[in-house]
């Protein structure tokens, strides 16, 4: 084998760890979501709590327990989909967005001592987005079912095409903004 082969062999089984690990871990907090779920026990049932991060003085709750259990039902959700959305190879996973904005909505909103009324409006806020991704992903649809129609692709070939594949997870990120 030459110095060429070897060196990409080295490559390639490095960027298979690094995939390995990284799909162990991913896989391993999915797994752990349950007791991450059921952290909200060892919050006392209290209206203060103290922590190391700060106090927190429970107003609406009238209980750091309830307020914690009602969080932790929105953020395990959001983080779900976060994993979902940037490890999705679909062609549709800009849709993805949508949900992960109504749980950021509740999440925001579960901390909000002065909201009364918990869920109630954030479909409006939710409009503009959905008014954005739905026809994006209309047009991507329509773009692709053209190209069948045109050509001879099958529909994993296709999906390749349109996928959007930055390289690193800040690339997937800014690809947004």
């Amino acid at each position: 084998m030459t110095k060429e082969n070897l060196k990409s062999q080295h490559t390639d089984k490095k960027f298979y760890n690094r995939k390995i690990l990284t799909g162990s871990i991913i896989a391993s907090f999915i797994a752990s979501t349950p007791f991450l779920f059921y952290l909200y026990e060892y919050v006392p049932t209290t209206e203060s709590w103290e922590t190391i991060f700060g106090t927190y003085k429970s107003i609406q709750y009238g209980d750091a327990n309830v307020a914690m259990w009602v969080l932790s039902m929105k953020v395990i959700p959001l983080i779900l989909s976060l994993i979902w959305f940037f490890t999705c190879r679909h062609w549709w996973y800009h849709v993805l967005i949508i949900p992960i904005t109504m749980f950021s909505f509740q999440c925001i909103g579960a901390l909000n001592d002065d909201i009364i009324f918990m869920d109630e409006f954030h479909i409006i806020y939710l409009l503009p987005i959905m008014a954005f991704i739905f026809p994006s992903i209309y047009l991507i649809r329509a773009k692709m079912f053209s190209k069948i129609n045109d050509a001879d692709k099958t529909m994993e070939e296709l999906e390749e095409e349109f996928m959007i594949k930055p390289k690193t997870l800040w690339g997937k990120i800014s690809q947004y903004f």
